[in-house]
């Protein structure tokens, strides 16, 4: 575990596009003392590619409370967590969700309600703004504990060789995660994602003892299979109602839903100003061509 910390600790200080560090230390200041850590993610940084697309970050903060001066948006987040944030600035587009240490270090882990997080920071992801050095050993910790959960949930559903290679598990795994989501990318991404820089994934696996041989039956299988497409139908329930909560706590949601269907869809959807000062009927009256865009599946 010692290695995968090393591993993960210069990962996530590797050096980032000046833009990102500014969006990170934006996001900070938004939320003031409260701010811990940002970490910056996503099809952005695989890609190193900003302009054009969507940067993705999670702040996290002490604790909800001290992060808003309302008192709706610090119960919506520890109710519903995360809450999620759009933003434009220097002609870069950005979103960032918020989490408490607390919550980030139980999704990080086996403890998780749902695999999004785990999903996304057993990818590669930078520490684009840490407050001290205990918001960096923080978020190295919590980090450090996502692959390992990860792979652990998933190998057990595996059997023979193909349980005893990593980039299989990997695979099974996010085939598992996209499952749970609704996301805009189709589910071969899945395999792309590892497919893209494999000895990395190898070096992260190596690092967290994997792989373990299992000696697993067809029943085990099943049953955890079983378990985890449970946690996928309770993952989009939550997600259902994180997007019911986006249309209140999502600032520039309905900008975010134009610019999913225009990248889809190749249309120039401008949005009006009604829809704006309306935006859960703005939603409902976009999700359709959301839908048929194939923005989200």
């Amino acid at each position: 575990m010692d290695d995968l910390k090393e591993l993960v600790a210069a990962e996530l200080a590797a050096p980032v596009d000046p833009r990102v560090s500014k969006l990170a230390a934006v996001i900070a200041a938004r939320h003031g003392g409260a701010s811990r850590a940002v970490l910056f993610y996503g099809s952005c940084l695989r890609e190193k590619q900003l302009d054009g697309l969507m940067l993705d970050f999670y702040l996290i903060v002490s604790d909800y409370q001290a992060a808003y001066d309302k008192r709706w948006l610090a119960a919506a987040n520890k109710l519903i967590p995360p809450n999620v944030f759009y933003f434009e600035q220097d002609g870069l587009t950005a979103k960032y969700a918020v989490l408490s240490e607390d919550h980030f270090r139980r999704e990080c882990d086996l403890s998780a309600r749902t695999p999004s997080v785990l999903a996304r920071f057993a990818q590669p992801s930078r520490l684009a703004w840490a407050d001290d050095d205990a918001a960096r050993a923080m978020a190295i910790g919590a980090v450090s504990r996502a692959a390992p959960a990860l792979l652990h949930l998933t190998q057990p559903t595996m059997r023979d060789e193909d349980a005893a290679d990593p980039l299989a598990i990997w695979k099974k795994a996010f085939s598992y995660t996209y499952g749970a989501e609704l996301r805009a990318e189709r589910r071969s991404r899945s395999d792309a994602i590892v497919d893209d820089d494999p000895e990395r994934y190898l070096r992260v696996a190596r690092a967290a003892g994997f792989p373990l041989w299992l000696q697993t039956t067809d029943a085990d299988c099943r049953m955890t299979d079983a378990a985890w497409r449970h946690f996928q139908r309770r993952s989009r329930r939550v997600q259902i109602l994180r997007l019911a909560k986006a249309s209140a706590t999502f600032a520039g949601g309905v900008d975010y839903i134009a610019w999913k269907i225009n990248r889809h869809a190749g249309t120039r959807i401008e949005i009006k100003p009604w829809q704006r000062r309306w935006p859960l009927l703005a939603a409902i009256s976009l999700l359709p061509r959301l839908l048929k865009s194939g923005a989200v599946r």
